[in-house]
């Protein structure tokens, strides 16, 4: 992998064009989220199955492989990225809710609320098993991730999508009820190419090495 801190390497983004990334690199724009107030329910396909159970205190490895086969298609990197430490830290906070969507007895999809701000709650991650996107899993995930949120009356419940994720996500929080509040650009290493995640995921986004 290419050396990023080579000099040649531009130290500030240009807004008016094109920046370069080096070999080793990928970049993504993030769109981040809000809604102030309980929006009417999704439409649920009827006797979907589905149920949704609040697990405290994960297990870390029973967390990453959920994690991992949920994000892998959509590059979803940052949680394998920490420490067993650090990621036990952060889903055992009492403030921090992570449940699990299932369905015939298997995890089939997870959603995390982060309570730890106050009257501010962050809808940290959501999502599904690839083979479960557009059967309607994903809106009873939402309906019930919002209910669970609103209940704690905060001030807004906030959330972000990029350009790795599904082309869908960011229409499905819109329609959701949410509105778009801001961009930024991540700038990151390609994680498939330190073998945290295959190389054959995600081929939307092609790896340069």
């Amino acid at each position: 992998m290419t050396d990023t801190t080579d000099a040649s390497f531009p130290p500030t983004l240009n807004l008016d064009g094109y920046t370069p990334l080096p070999p080793g690199k990928i970049a993504t724009i993030v769109t981040h989220l809000e809604i102030t107030a309980q929006p009417s329910a999704l439409r649920e396909p009827p006797d979907s199955g589905l149920t949704l159970e609040r697990v405290d205190a994960p297990d870390t490895g029973w967390y990453r492989d959920l994690f991992r086969r949920i994000g892998e298609p959509w590059l979803w990197y940052s949680r394998l990225r920490m420490d067993e430490a650090a990621l036990r830290g952060v889903i055992a906070d009492p403030e921090v809710a992570v449940h699990a969507l299932r369905r015939d007895g298997a995890d089939v999809g997870l959603m995390e609320l982060d309570f730890r701000t106050p009257n501010d709650v962050e809808l940290a991650f959501f999502g599904v098993v690839p083979e479960l996107v557009g059967s309607g899993a994903g809106r009873f995930l939402m309906n019930r991730a919002l209910a669970l949120a609103f209940a704690r009356r905060p001030r807004r419940v906030h959330v972000y999508t990029c350009t790795h994720d599904h082309p869908a996500a960011l229409g499905f929080y819109i329609k959701a009820g949410f509105r778009a509040i801001g961009r930024s650009i991540e700038i990151a290493d390609d994680p498939r190419l330190s073998g945290l995640l295959s190389r054959e995921a995600a081929p939307h986004v092609p790896i340069i090495d």
